[in-house]
């Protein structure tokens, strides 16, 4: 028996598989020769009779009756079709052709009754692909603009006689290693769109693909090489596409494709189609796009021409993310309000494109196309942003909007944005959250119709609190879609408003289509020397007049790593090191990078180091001093270098903010200065610059804003291989649980944000606001008797000290208690009125109007001002600006930075938490492996373990035995990886040796076991017999169920929680382990619980 190796020659492999499976989806198949003739020459491109034979068929309606379409009103429309403005550029020709397609053609007809009717006539059936012509013909020679001479696209498909599909098909063995044939074919597409070759083909292609056996992109018009996208169908299966492809062709249609074909291809073809194929990446690009229903789909909803970017078509995830969505929207609750959900993309996946693509589909789709559209952010400039996307987009309507009219859809105030809500009919408007805290108030912002759809980008930043629910409320059956590229995980999901994930498009997946540039992680450690015993005693010395509190106080504030990040040796240091980083590595590239800092000091001080290099240029963008950014325990913005730096950059040179910020991003995307950005929280979201290969990161990022902060660097640029993160700061660890909880929310993302295990554990939050009319009494009854209230030094003297002698001689404070109680009663005020503040109930509580409210926020305002003066007043506090600046200055002087220490490799980091054999790995990435679970282990057990005292305690042992077991092995990376990925297992599994098997299924109650342990001890532990440990786990059980309890009756107050269960668990305890133990396990207990009960 003989075998005959598979024929893998270009026609063989990929162009006649590719008319085969095409035929199957519907494509009638015409020869070249066929095709030629149809055309009439070389140089027209269009089959004139087919379009004139659909066009015959095409009806209008006047006065009830059908009229076919008249000779003249034909020729006008071939006119039409055929004029194409190419003396205009090729995306100009191919926008007017796109335009008469997708709008029909409007003609002229004169009636019987001697009236002249204009109907517009649709070239394509939009609904309907068997009213439609579906040609595909090979070898497709097109003479060139100057007649000079030709080129021959591989496969063209007509669709009603206009060439709209232009396919380049390739062998997929390339002539040398490494060469990509499909990007030999994307390449060969774009040399024939220039001015030169066949841009008259072009000026019709919609669609443009380039394919092989192993490999398949697409595009559109002037796609650059880079853009060029992949597609993964979400909805046709293998099983699916392999019964298309193996379909058997009518026998008609076999031979005419086998025409003409050398013997031994027709042979072999005939051999190959007889058997079961499998589909390759080819069929399924093909198939996912070409299917003449799909393609009609696509062509009509996912094509847009912007301004900046030129002609874009959907990537999969988009069309089929607008399809799930689509979906979502035309779906009406009980109540009648319009359902919405979350769209999860990954940031740099093009969200605000999307935003497009579905506000056009929504004017195509009929359940829908009454709808208005209302786009929300927090972010002047993502508004602008966005605004300028859907202005040339299309989103606007079915023609590019004009400036004027995106100018017009912006809400301009909160009296603008009421009227837009309750009284107007624009079709689309942009708002700022936060103007909908004014809106909200007025009595015309209100409107019930369901035929709203509020999209809102980024939904996790400003959509937990009082804005977003006067939002809901104004608008309280639209239907509201979030669409953010970094979700919220687990741990956030309580402040989830937007319903479960609709779409998801990670970055692991977007890495691995090349929709966005993979990340590289390095670590460079500052190594610093400080004098402790000098910071000490200044310390001692400066704090010696403060109070006890005071002193503490001030310590708290200014001790630990804080600090020190902030100490000028130590960023000197690190600003020369990424001054000689970028000027080696990144600059010879024509790349640029941000640095990202802790604070706006930080920044400037960045800024003069820099310069001090001459090495990189650098400029400098933070919000203004009277705003404050990041999370500074200290109000930086008064200190005199930001104010100088401010005044000299901003105010000196008489540019406004928002100007200065305009040009400087604006130079950044160019080729000269700046070089670098350097930012605190600006610019970590929402800035998409492909020329930024590079983030530097001096700052504690973790969640979703580390994911949003790294991904400034993952835009696509040809010099760019990667994006670069170079960490000063130490994040690997938060770097390495962000992407494996996002890895986590990925697998289970379908079923949307499980929101189930929260039952039961709080009360519903109006049981909460319903408690601050009282609490609110109780603060003010601190405060009866006053002459008047609306004199401030008398509330002052009510809280003041006054010191008295006791019984015992000894002088104290009698109004300490006091103040105690009133700092608690404001807390439990606050937090309540906080919880009220993001409910939707609570603002559609007739109990609690508008001006109720203004009162409540009023009145927290001015009691946390009286607590901070009462704090001064009993010198419980300390005034930081006088001290500051003497620390800053220690610091600065004792804090030196000797070098900056390179790690011993690099992470890739969307492969961070992949599953993947360790054998086969290099031995530094193994070494890598190794100290990255160690890091993670140590995170795990200081920080997610902190609620279990016991598992935290053991489970720290057994790691500090396993680190001197891996270093007694020397350097054995593998053992190393093998001993570490053994102990995380261990530690997930949360098996703990002393722990009784029937609590391993209830990690709270596990965590109250292990507190009576730890004070029982273990001595005493072990001579108890196995009766008494059963009675003590069955405790544990105990403990868990009044814990629950109290949680859920006292809903947020944590002081009610902690003294129900103090109440209840004590007298429990007391009678198994007595008086002393009883009241170590309680506290315990209750310190648990102030770390937060975590669902299981």
């Amino acid at each position: 028996m003989s075998h005959t190796a598979p024929d893998t020659r270009e026609q063989a492999s990929a162009q006649l598989p590719a008319l085969h499976l095409l035929c199957n989806l519907g494509w009638h198949y015409l020869s070249a020769a066929d095709c030629l003739a149809l055309r009439g020459s070389t140089r027209e491109v269009l089959l004139l009779p087919r379009l004139l034979e659909v066009l015959q068929t095409r009806r209008y309606r006047y006065k009830g009756q059908d009229y076919p379409l008249s000779p003249g009103a034909i020729d006008q429309i071939v006119r039409e079709l055929s004029a194409l403005p190419l003396g205009e550029g090729l995306l100009a020709a191919n926008e007017t052709l796109y335009k008469r397609l997708a709008l029909g053609i409007t003609v002229t007809e004169f009636m019987p009754d001697g009236k002249k009717h204009q109907p517009t006539i649709a070239v394509i059936d939009w609904t309907d692909p068997a009213a439609n012509r579906w040609d595909i013909t090979e070898e497709c020679q097109v003479l060139s603009a100057q007649g000079t001479h030709a080129r021959t696209p591989d496969i063209v498909g007509y669709v009603n006689g206009l060439p709209l599909v232009v396919i380049e098909t390739k062998r997929a063995d390339a002539g040398h290693a490494g060469k990509s044939m499909v990007a030999e074919a994307i390449s060969q597409q774009l040399r024939n769109q220039r001015t030169e070759e066949i841009p008259h083909l072009f000026a019709y292609a919609q669609l443009l693909l380039a394919i092989s056996l192993t490999e398949a992109r697409y595009g559109t018009t002037l796609t650059p090489a880079k853009f060029w996208a992949r597609w993964r169908d979400e909805q046709v299966d293998e099983a699916q596409l392999s019964q298309i492809k193996n379909a058997p062709l009518p026998a008609a249609t076999r031979d005419a494709l086998l025409a003409g074909k050398p013997a031994a291809l027709r042979a072999y073809c005939q051999a190959l189609w007889a058997q079961p194929m499998l589909p390759t990446e080819q069929d399924r690009l093909l198939a996912g796009v070409l299917t003449p229903a799909r393609l009609l789909e696509f062509l009509r909803n996912f094509v847009l021409f912007d301004r900046k970017a030129g002609k874009l078509v959907a990537r999969y995830q988009q069309f089929f993310g607008i399809r799930a969505l689509l979906a979502q929207l035309r779906k009406l609750r009980p109540d009648g309000g319009r359902e919405g959900g979350v769209l999860w993309h990954t940031t740099g996946s093009g969200k605000s494109f999307t935003m497009v693509f579905l506000t056009k589909a929504l004017l195509l789709d009929p359940a829908l196309q009454e709808c208005r559209v209302l786009v929300v952010t927090d972010r002047t400039d993502l508004e602008t942003q966005l605004a300028r996307n859907f202005i040339s987009g299309g989103a606007f309507g079915s023609a590019v909007a004009t400036r004027k009219e995106g100018e017009r859809s912006k809400a301009t105030t909160g009296r603008d944005l009421a009227q837009r809500i309750g009284q107007g009919n624009e079709r689309i408007t942009f708002s700022l959250v936060q103007k909908f805290t004014t809106a909200a108030k007025l009595p015309e912002c209100r409107n019930p119709s369901p035929d709203l759809i509020v999209l809102v980008d980024e939904g996790h930043r400003s959509h937990g609190g009082e804005t977003h629910e006067r939002m809901r409320k104004a608008l309280p059956n639209a239907a509201y879609l979030a669409f953010t590229g970094t979700p919220l995980l687990k741990d956030e999901k309580t402040a989830n408003k937007f319903g479960p994930i609709l779409h998801a498009y990670s970055m692991q997946r977007a890495v691995e289509d090349q929709t966005v540039a993979p990340l590289l992680y390095e670590e460079r450690v500052p190594e610093l020397d400080i004098n402790e015993a000098a910071v000490t005693r200044w310390f001692d010395k400066i704090t010696a007049g403060l109070s006890e509190a005071q002193s503490s106080d001030l310590k708290k504030t200014f001790a630990g790593k804080r600090a020190i990040y902030g100490a000028s040796n130590r960023l000197e240091l690190i600003a020369w090191d990424i001054a000689a980083h970028y000027h080696e590595h990144v600059k010879p590239l024509g790349l640029k990078g941000q640095v990202a800092t802790d604070s706006k000091l930080d920044a400037i001080r960045y800024k003069r180091a820099l310069d001090d290099t001459g090495l990189a240029s650098s400029a400098v963008v933070i919000s203004p001093p009277d705003t404050r950014e990041g999370n500074s325990a200290v109000d930086e913005d008064s200190l005199p270098e930001v104010q100088k730096w401010w005044k000299q950059t901003i105010v000196d040179a008489r540019i406004a903010p928002e100007d200065y910020e305009r040009e400087t991003l604006h130079a950044f995307g160019g080729e000269g200065d700046p070089e670098l950005l350097i930012v605190v929280d600006k610019l970590l979201t929402g800035f998409d610059e492909p020329r930024n290969g590079v983030l530097y990161i001096d700052k504690p990022l973790k969640g979703h804003n580390l994911i949003q902060a790294v991904a400034r660097v993952n835009r696509l640029h040809d010099a760019k291989r990667h994006g670069l993160l170079v960490d000063y700061r130490g994040i690997l660890p938060e770097l390495d649980t962000a992407v494996r909880a996002y890895r986590d929310l990925e697998t289970r993302t379908q079923a949307g944000f499980d929101v189930a295990d929260l039952d039961g554990l709080y009360h519903a939050v109006s049981t909460e606001y319903k408690r601050l009319p009282a609490l609110h009494a109780r603060l003010w009854s601190f405060f009866d008797g006053l002459d008047s209230r609306h004199d401030p030094e008398q509330f002052r003297q009510r809280l003041s000290p006054r010191f008295v002698r006791g019984a015992d001689g000894e002088e104290y404070d009698e109004r300490q208690a006091l103040r105690e109680d009133f700092y608690a009663a404001l807390t439990e005020f606050g937090l309540c009125l906080q919880t009220a503040l993001s409910s939707r109930s609570f603002f559609e509580d007739r109990d609690f109007p508008d001006s109720l409210i203004d009162r409540y926020k009023q009145d927290l305002r001015f009691f946390s001002s009286q607590r901070q003066t009462a704090r001064r007043d009993a010198m419980e506090t300390v005034d930081y600006g006088l001290y500051e600046e003497q620390i800053r200055k220690l610091v600065d002087k004792q804090v030196i930075g000797r070098e900056v220490r390179e790690s011993q490799g690099t992470y890739i980091v969307h492969e961070l938490g992949k599953h993947e054999e360790p054998e086969t790995w290099p031995e530094d990435k193994t070494r890598n492996e190794a100290d990255l679970i160690r890091t993670r282990l140590r995170k795990t057990i200081e920080q997610d373990l902190a609620s279990d005292p016991y598992a935290q305690k053991i489970f720290g042992e057994l790691l500090r035995q396993a680190i001197a077991e891996a270093e007694a092995m020397f350097d054995h990376p593998l053992k190393h990886y093998a001993l570490f990925k053994t102990f995380e297992e261990r530690l997930q599994d949360a098996h703990l040796p002393g722990i009784p098997d029937r609590l391993h299924a209830h990690p709270h109650a596990r965590a109250y076991y292990g507190a009576i342990r730890l004070e029982l001890g273990e001595e005493a532990m072990a001579a108890r017999q196995p009766d008494e440990v059963d009675r003590l786990a069955a405790l544990a059980l105990e403990i868990d169920g009044v814990v629950r309890t109290a949680v859920a009756e006292n809903s947020l107050n944590q002081q009610n929680i902690e003294s129900q269960i103090r109440q209840q668990l004590l007298p429990r305890v007391f009678d198994l382990v007595g008086l002393e133990h009883a009241k170590g396990i309680v506290e315990q207990v209750v310190q648990i619980t102030r770390l937060g009960l975590r669902p299981s």
